[in-house]
């Protein structure tokens, strides 16, 4: 028994949206700069993929080639640039493309610059005593 068409259709589209997003689509090829720090280009990426189709009625097709089947399919994707991962030695940052940051955003991104001030405090008063 022959293979139905739009299981031919769905897996060619699938295919090709295979080729257009990879894992090197979301987080970029990392650039190792001339002082060692490396940077890491970070995309959102989002798609949707439709099919669909419908054998015609009317009388029996003559041949394999000849059916009556109707179908299509689409699909569409959206990158967009996040930001970038830099990373100096111990030091993690991103740095977002969009400067519109909220407050929020701003306590998050320096969450860790605050971890590192009370480290120091503390080592700092353990040394003295």
């Amino acid at each position: 028994m022959n293979e139905h068409p739009l299981n031919d259709l769905i897996e060619k589209a699938l295919t090709n949206i295979k080729t257009m997003v990879d894992v090197n689509t979301i987080i970029g090829n990392p650039v190792e700069t001339a002082n060692g720090t490396v940077i890491i280009p970070v995309s959102r990426v989002g798609f949707g993929f439709a099919a669909g189709g419908t054998d015609i009625a009317g009388k029996a097709p003559s041949s394999a080639s000849n059916s009556n089947f109707g179908g299509g399919s689409g699909a569409g994707i959206s990158i967009s640039p996040v930001g970038f991962l830099v990373v100096n030695g111990d030091s993690v940052k991103l740095l977002p493309v969009n400067s519109a940051n909220t407050t929020v955003d701003k306590l998050i991104d320096s969450v860790p610059e605050m971890f590192d001030k009370v480290n120091g405090i503390i080592n700092k008063n353990k040394s003295n005593q």
